[in-house]
Formats: C-alpha cells, structure tokens, sequence
C-alpha cells in the first residue's frame, strides 16, 4: 500500500501545526487508499546542514542525517504541512529538506499551508525547492489563515471547503505518488545493481 508521510515542519513553541497535522492525518486515514503517517521535525533536531558534500553527491557521515534519511527513505509521497514565516518557509523545514536527496526524488509531495495570507508564499517556495530535487509538487493545496481558520487565533476550526481541498490534493498526492513508483524502483534496482 502507498505510504504518505505527513511532515510537520514547523519546532516553535506554541505553533498551530500539530493541530492542522494532527486534522490532516485523521481525514486522510478516514480514507482507506493509503497509509498515512504524522513525522514531526521536533522529533527529528538536525543541526544546520553539516554534511561535507551535498546529499546529492555522496553518503551522509553523520548519525543524524542517516537516522533522518531511514525515517524519509520508506514514503512513497508526503504532505508538508507548513507555517509562512516573514514572506516564507521556515527554516527548521528548509534545513530538514536540505540534508537528503535520493530520499525526495520521484516522489509526489502537497502542501497544507497557514499564515496570515494562507501560506501561500512558503509554498511557493517549496515548490521550487522539491522540483530542483525532482519531486512532483501537486496543483491542489489547503491554505488556512490564521485570521479565519483558528478561534480566537489559537483552536484550529477546519470548514467543509477545507476538507474538500485536502481531499483534492491528497487524490493528486496519491496518484503522482503510484505513477512515479516505476521511477522510484528503477532508482533502487541501480542502487543495488552498483
């Protein structure tokens, strides 16, 4: 069964995310057509990039990045769920993408979004981000503000149209992720021909 991991990427205290991931993994696993997954970056501290070569380039030296990469390596797709920050992504979630590669390739990845202006513009840079490592970024997203999506600021309250939108894109997620699959084993088919 196709396997989607739900990235948290947001480690501030008080943030909003665990209860926008915690509604994405309960909707999605309402579902029955995958299996979904909550991987939240405050359990995985990484350092600022560290490794002597990019990923791309050659094997991981440190016991974090290699425990990060096992803890990626097994999704077919993954949704990230993300705060803007000042106009982008936040930097726990940019750094947590920057130390793998092989890892991300050919795989499907959506957004659930929320800031101010929906988190649109973090977004937009994440697409950037997952394309240049050869992800299929999906049309559909959910963008929530944080001035009409959560009670007195503070008690996510997700509506019907919310709950389409995830639906919509977690449909794309999921058939980018099975139409890809052919990529990703002739990825490991070379990896353990080499």
């Amino acid at each position: 069964m196709t396997r989607i991991g739900i990235i948290l990427g947001s480690t501030r205290p008080n943030r909003k995310g665990p209860q926008v991931a915690q509604w994405v993994l309960d909707t999605a696993s309402q579902r029955g057509d995958a299996e979904f997954e909550l991987v939240d970056l405050r359990d995985h501290p990484l350092p600022h990039l560290d490794e002597p070569v990019p990923p791309m380039f050659g094997p991981s030296t440190h016991d974090h990045t290699r425990a990060w990469a096992e803890r990626i390596a097994p999704f077919d797709g993954f949704l990230m769920v993300t705060p803007e920050y000042n106009g982008g992504a936040p930097g726990v979630l940019k750094n947590a993408i920057d130390h793998l590669f092989a890892e991300w390739t050919d795989k499907a990845v959506g957004f659930v979004s929320y800031g101010v202006s929906g988190g649109a513009r973090a977004v937009v840079q994440l697409r950037t981000v997952c394309g240049t490592l050869g992800m299929a970024d999906v049309g559909y997203q959910v963008a929530l503000s944080v001035l009409t999506d959560f009670e007195n600021h503070t008690t996510f309250t997700p509506r019907d149209h919310h709950v389409a939108a995830l639906h919509k894109t977690l449909d794309q997620v999921l058939a980018w992720s099975a139409a890809l699959a052919p990529l990703r084993a002739g990825a490991e088919t070379t990896l353990i021909d080499s």
